[in-house]
């Protein structure tokens, strides 16, 4: 859902045999499943039996062309194009709402403030009760109903005069076509037209794929969609919609709704079936305009869809009334506005950084622009295809985004204001930090260094993976310790380490001389370690334990592997062209070698020798995952254990699973291998599978 449009075919019962009550209750109940899945996230029967309940209806309708009305679900996919938007007086003008400057909370104080005095209250009165409501970042929209049926869809243009965009917004799920019996006879319901920033990255995702231009942000989407003359088109586009409030409004009869509040106005929408948000909620007084706001504004970033501010109103439309308007703007609501998450600036340079793991990524420096609550002087650009695709250079004026935490990037280029014979930006090949080179892998979007453990920018990161307990295993080296280590310039490589004394260790702060001797024994410890630790500790890209495993066993020695060719490297068991290449590239690498030789000196030793004999083993073919805690091992020497043997250790349960090793509180894993038939084994299993074979 949306329902595809496939060939109308007269293959229907009801079609063939035509049952006007029939047609009516089919239309009855499309309309409701719609509106349970599209407003209320909330379907009661699957898609594909929507799909066929609407291609009966589609039948139908092409049987008799009679019966067709304006509000059939049929009538969401579009129609013709059009040659161009005719224009719509507003009965009920469609007036702006004035905007608080003031970006901090008291901005709804002032509101607040203002109101009392046009309604010459003093400060003995009880406070003003208001409805605060997000501030939707889309577009503003009238919809017309007469009789219950959506018959005009208009833009708010100047205000008096919009643009007959009727059968784009038909497409919109969540609008309805048909409202229920019992509502005024003449129903304008204003709102906003918007697109969820899932469906926007999605929508980009697309116009990507087919080589087409990307929007900017989810506003201009929006906009895009209900402005384009093929309806067909529009269809494609998801959009969403927030009713927020009424233009005429002509009762069936007396009696007929009052809305006598804003509030209540809303809920009357939303049981006609309109969505309205449910982040809308009653405030008392100038205190909870506030705390409103503020937690508006921490929940901003997680929103499904783009705010950029809140919105206020006197909840009471008598009091409404009493405040009226001044120069087409009413006194009693007011926009407030959050930090502007987009501005303009001008890029005064590129630069390419180099994360901790080697990553270089282009970096646009600004000149400082206020967006987004703080001053950015530095945007991302994230990696080649980002700023060639976004074609950003030195001089471009730009729109910088900032949402919340997140790290600002440049949204798009002003290209009328590019200055002329702008070079084009281009990834360097060298890592600007330690001159190794950089290179982008096949199927990659990213440059990396290939200098690990010798740059500088990925020193940090180098010195962790290293002491890690699965690979030469420095107990107690964790990352506040390696911070000290580092940014006092004690250690600057990985032989570094082997270098420390208890002096240099017991003058970093917070080092008592017990934690500091407890490390120096440790680094001692780590120093016999095996070759497949060592090898998994370097950190070159792509080889993990079992490659490491994997290389030590085929080829014994360490050197054997440094020198090997890519032919050579490919005769490895889990060895790819991708890891032969990491592995190649990293040994040509003569600082790295460097690095080896310096540990080697330090003392750092394995057993090596020969490779080992190519001999059948125990496990082999057999797939195991361990579970729970086991009696007498932890699960890495189980894991060592297994795979010595031939087998093999995954995560997760499958069909495939040859045995599950569960020990205490083996939880899901174990209740999975039941459900499946898988073998279970506890610990003395597992050691009898291993001592007797399978």
């Amino acid at each position: 859902m949306p329902p595809s449009v496939p060939p109308v075919h007269d293959l229907f019962s009801h079609a063939a045999q035509p049952d006007l009550t029939y047609f009516v209750e089919l239309k009855r109940n499309l309309h409701a499943h719609a509106h349970r899945y599209y407003v209320l996230d909330d379907p009661q029967i699957p898609d594909a039996e929507y799909d066929r309940l609407f291609q009966e209806l589609q039948a139908i309708e092409f049987a008799h062309p009679e019966w067709l009305t304006p509000d059939s679900p049929t009538q969401r996919v579009g129609g013709r194009p059009l040659d161009a938007f005719v224009s719509v007086r507003h009965a009920v003008p469609m007036l702006s709402i004035r905007t608080e400057t003031d970006t901090e909370a008291s901005g709804a104080e002032n509101f607040d403030a203002r109101a009392r005095r046009e309604l010459g209250l003093d400060e003995s009165a009880s406070p003003i009760a208001y409805v605060a409501e997000p501030k939707f970042d889309g577009l503003a929209m009238s919809l017309r109903y007469e009789q219950g049926v959506l018959v005009k869809a208009a833009t708010r243009g100047d205000g008096e005069m919009g643009e007959d965009v009727t059968q784009n917004i038909r497409t919109i799920g969540q609008i309805p076509l048909r409202l229920p019996a019992k509502v005024p006879s003449v129903l304008e319901v204003r709102g906003e037209v918007y697109m969820r920033r899932d469906d926007f990255e999605a929508l980009n995702a697309k116009q990507r794929e087919r080589g087409l231009k990307t929007f900017v942000n989810t506003r201009n989407a929006a906009a895009g969609a209900v402005r384009q003359l093929d309806p067909s088109i529009a269809a494609q586009r998801p959009l969403s919609f927030f009713a927020y409030g009424l233009g005429e409004v002509t009762a069936v009869q007396s009696g007929g709704p009052s809305f006598e509040t804003h509030f209540e106005m809303l809920q009357t929408l939303k049981s006609w079936g309109f969505p309205v948000s449910a982040l809308v909620q009653v405030a008392q007084g100038a205190t909870e305009l506030v705390a409103y706001y503020q937690s508006i504004g921490q929940q901003r970033d997680g929103l499904g869809f783009d705010i950029d501010g809140v919105v206020y109103k006197v909840n009471s439309r008598e009091l409404q009334r009493r405040m009226g308007f001044v120069t087409r703007e009413p006194r009693w609501a007011v926009a407030h506005k959050f930090p502007a998450q987009e501005q303009l600036t001008t890029v005064l340079g590129i630069e390419v950084q180099v994360g901790r793991t080697g990553k270089l990524t282009p970096v646009a420096k600004l000149a400082p622009v206020f967006v987004g609550g703080v001053t950015v002087t530095n945007a991302t650009l994230h990696n080649e295809d980002e700023a060639r695709r976004k074609d950003v250079r030195v001089g471009d004026t730009v729109i910088v985004r900032r949402a919340g935490d997140v790290i600002p990037e440049v949204v798009s280029v002003l290209l009328d204001k590019r200055v002329a014979d702008a070079p084009q930006f281009t990834m360097p090949h060298i890592c600007p930090v330690c001159g190794s080179a950089a290179v982008r892998e096949e199927d990659e979007a990213d440059y990396r260094c290939t200098g690990g453990l010798f740059c500088s920018a990925q020193r940090k990161q180098a010195i962790l993976h290293f002491a890690q307990r699965r690979a030469v295993e420095i107990e107690g080296l964790g990352d506040k310790l390696v911070d000290q280590l580092v940014d006092a310039k004690v250690i600057h490589t990985l032989p570094d380490l082997y270098r420390l004394g208890f002096t240099a260790l017991a003058n970093l702060d917070r080092m008592a001389d017990k934690s500091a001797q407890n490390i120096v024994a440790a680094l001692e410890k780590s120093k016999q370690t095996t070759l497949p630790r060592f090898l998994f500790g370097l950190g070159i890209r792509h080889v993990g334990e079992a490659t490491a495993k994997a290389l030590a066993k085929h080829f014994g020695q360490l050197d054997t592997i440094m020198d090997a060719t890519l032919e050579q490297l490919l005769e490895v068991d889990d060895v790819g062209p991708i890891v032969a290449q990491s592995l190649r590239t990293f040994f040509d690498q003569r600082h790295n070698r460097e690095v080896v030789e310096q540990l080697r000196a330090c003392g750092v030793t394995w057993p090596e020798g020969p490779p080992a004999p190519v001999t059948a083993k125990l496990l082999s073919g057999k797939t195991f995952v361990i579970t729970g805690t086991l009696p007498t091992m932890g699960r890495d020497e189980a894991k060592d254990l297994i795979e010595a043997a031939g087998g093999k250790v995954a995560g997760s349960v499958s069909k495939k699973t040859t045995f599950v090793v569960a020990g205490a509180e083996a939880g899901s894993k174990l209740t999975k291998a039941q459900e499946l038939g898988v073998a279970v084994l506890d610990e003395a299993g597992l050691m009898e599978l291993l001592n007797d074979g399978a």
